[in-house]
């Protein structure tokens, strides 16, 4: 039990609030009394504690917040993107001082001499050794002048420098004696002005000098900057999505890294030995991109190379319609051409005759530009043209562009034969002399009938030439208007008509005649194709075709029958073409002083909401009427097709069956006689012969298998035959 003593001893101890003083009185100071409750040591220190946590709990969170916020900022996508710049910035500044360390390293050791000297004999080359090594010489010899000449140079210098303050001391002087002799001035006025000028230029170099200091750090980072994005590479892990669309710079160095990544193990390990790639032509701008040829090390030839363009297109941060890799004058030289990034992506660009112009047909018509950018025009006159590849790639779109052009020649004659159901050339209709479209037999008939026609035209411009005493129609009789104007005939999807079972054959020899003759007379054949196999093109039309359009094409055979016999072997390759991304980009021979070149073509539109190309025929024909012209060749009318007569078979076999009946197989060679033109007749045997009895009701009997027709028979089927018509009219 506790006494009141022990109880008034711990009610003594009193806390108190931090404004009072334990000694104070609090009615003497004035301050209000508050009611409280007075509390024991283990209280205050438990709501001590129950505080500090209150405090720590919001201390945590303060500090939670701000890691959430640190954290947030630190991660996010613009910071990481940031972050990787300015590194990037950093490395690419490095590398920039790098290589002109590395620059003015191999400039003083002649290091690019010897790299390439150690690469011929590495690889063998006693003739690229003997040449680098000639060079390396040149050089050192060069330097050496130079080195020599130094003293002279700078001695020139320090000649002039003295010569031109002396000649600056000796007109001042002058200027102010003439000053004081004449009265204009004071000769000391003179001497002051000079001193003043100098003084102030000396002042403004000054002046200009500390901000010029203080800047060339900056502009030599920058410099450095520039020199790093164009030889260095930063790291993948500090590329942006930004630098996705960058372009990378092609040199030596890039079109390196590109080929080892291709790993091919010739490549691999010639560079492993730190050997430079021989450049034959150092990487250069050439046109819309940059042109190289590399010397391969052994082993690899610029076929393997060109097959794994897309794969070689990534190493150079290209598209694949960008990168060209072909064979150059060796198997194991590769001739790269990479477009700038983008440069091709319009093609070829509008139509330069869109809207205007005329054309004259022997200096040529617009076709497209080579990858180069360089527009090239399609030669024509004395000249025969094939246009092939795989469908959808461009080819009945470079005939319209070819037709086209010479349309806008007002003295130029076209013709358009189209043995298929085809929407391509029908806007050319108006402006051609002959226009047949259609696959059925008597659309086929018509083209045999124009082609017969042509061919008895190539005769007469033959017999015009002899008369006008000329080898080849120019361009002032194609203009007199005696039957010596060009005259092109286009024949689209020509391997239909080729290979037709009744027509081919004498189409397909019309076709060779025409084109070895006609070219000098003024005659022009366009024929395109999918497939320029032997089967569905003479090979002497190919032969005689001098300018050759391949797109994109499945094999060598197609290739070399557009592009000439050998042209794969030799590096000139439309199979390198990808279709569907080379589509309007063809491999074209003929048509420069080069073996081949690639070319994009001019597109002209013929849909509905797009017809670029019935405004042309109208400005063409516009030309022809202002000429005082008619439509080129349409005063000769077009050749008539005999209507196919009918033969009546149970006629035919009377005609040829005498009075005894006679095996089916001996009657068939005896119709074919008598109708060899017959269709029904052509190839007919004796089971064929009894199958087209029986349909007209005339059943031919086995008789041990000779099946005999009688004449009896027939007769009495005829007989039936015509008392039906006889019923049928009444």
């Amino acid at each position: 039990m506790t006494t009141n003593h022990e109880q008034d001893a711990e009610l003594a101890r009193v806390h108190y609030l931090p404004t009072h003083r334990p000694d104070s009185d609090p009615a003497a100071s004035g301050t209000e009394v508050l009611e409280g409750e007075i509390i024991t040591d283990a209280d205050y220190r438990a709501l001590q504690r129950e505080k500090a946590k209150q405090r720590y709990a919001l201390y945590r969170q303060d500090a939670l917040t701000v890691y959430r916020g640190v954290k947030t900022a630190a991660t996010h996508q613009v910071t990481k993107s940031a972050g990787k710049a300015v590194l990037a910035a950093g490395v690419t500044t490095v590398q920039g001082v790098e290589s002109w360390a590395k620059r003015a390293w191999d400039a003083s050791t002649m290091g690019v001499y010897r790299r390439q000297i150690k690469a011929a004999e590495a690889m063998g080359d006693r003739e690229a050794l003997a040449e680098w090594t000639e060079r390396k010489e040149a050089a050192a010899e060069r330097r050496h002048q130079r080195l020599k000449d130094l003293p002279g140079v700078a001695f020139g210098v320090a000649k002039v420098l003295l010569g031109s303050l002396a000649g600056c001391v000796a007109l001042t002087l002058l200027v102010g004696i003439f000053v004081q002799l004449s009265g204009s001035g004071a000769f000391i006025d003179v001497i002051t002005g000079v001193l003043s000028a100098i003084r102030w230029i000396f002042t403004a170099i000054a002046v200009a000098w500390t901000p010029f200091l203080m800047a060339l750090p900056v502009f030599v980072l920058l410099a450095a900057y520039r020199e790093g994005r164009k030889r260095g590479q930063s790291p993948a892990w500090l590329a942006t999505a930004r630098e996705a669309d960058l372009d990378a710079a092609i040199d030596e160095t890039t079109i390196a890294r590109a080929l080892e990544a291709l790993r091919i193990p010739q490549i691999t390990a010639y560079l492993k030995q730190g050997l430079p790639l021989q450049y034959l032509t150092t990487a250069r701008a050439d046109g819309r991109g940059t042109h190289a040829v590399i010397r391969l090390p052994a082993g690899v030839t610029a076929e393997k190379i060109a097959r794994r363009r897309a794969d070689l297109a990534t190493g150079l941060h290209r598209l694949a319609k960008e990168v060209w890799p072909t064979t150059g004058s060796e198997a194991g030289i590769l001739d790269l051409w990479v477009a700038d990034k983008g440069a091709l992506a319009e093609g070829a660009g509008p139509y330069p005759l869109l809207s205007d112009g005329l054309v004259d047909v022997f200096k040529g018509v617009p076709f497209g530009k080579t990858l180069r950018g360089t527009p090239i025009s399609a030669p024509l006159m004395e000249r025969n043209t094939i246009t092939g590849g795989m469908p959808g790639q461009g080819k009945s779109s470079a005939a319209r562009v070819i037709m086209a052009g010479a349309a806008l020649d007002p003295t130029a004659e076209l013709r358009i034969y189209v043995p298929d159901a085809n929407f391509d050339f029908e806007a050319f209709k108006p402006r051609c002399s002959r226009y047949v479209m259609g696959a059925e037999d008597e659309k086929i008939e018509q083209i045999l009938a124009d082609l017969r026609q042509l061919h008895a035209e190539v005769q007469a411009r033959g017999e015009l030439l002899i008369k006008f005493e000329v080898p080849a129609v120019t361009r002032e009789l194609a203009s007199k208007n005696v039957g010596l104007h060009p005259l092109f005939c286009l024949l689209e999807e020509a391997h239909v008509a080729i290979q037709h079972p009744k027509h081919g054959k004498e189409i397909s020899k019309l076709l060779v005649d025409i084109v070895r003759l006609g070219r000098k007379r003024g005659i022009h054949m366009l024929v395109s194709t999918q497939a320029p196999t032997k089967d569905s093109m003479p090979r002497d039309v190919t032969r005689n075709c001098s300018n050759g359009i391949a797109f994109a094409v499945g094999d060598h055979v197609a290739n070399d029958a557009l592009l000439g016999q050998g042209a794969y072997a030799a590096g000139h390759r439309a199979t390198e073409l990808i279709p569907g991304t080379d589509k309007g980009t063809a491999v074209v021979k003929g048509f420069t002083g080069e073996r081949s070149d690639i070319v994009q073509v001019y597109f002209l539109d013929v849909s509905r909401d797009n017809d670029q190309v019935t405004p042309i025929i109208e400005r063409s024909l516009a030309a022809i009427e202002q000429a005082g012209r008619g439509l080129p060749g349409g005063d000769r009318p077009a050749p008539q097709i005999e209507a196919p007569v009918f033969r009546d078979l149970l006629e035919d076999l009377d005609e040829v069956l005498g009075d005894d009946p006679i095996p089916a197989a001996k009657v068939a060679p005896l119709l074919s006689a008598l109708a060899p033109d017959w269709p029904l007749y052509q190839g007919l045997t004796g089971t064929r012969l009894c199958a087209e009895l029986a349909k007209v009701g005339v059943k031919v009997p086995s008789s041990k298998n000779r099946y005999p027709i009688d004449p009896v028979t027939i007769r009495e089927a005829l007989a039936a035959a015509a008392t039906a018509d006889l019923d049928d009219d009444e």
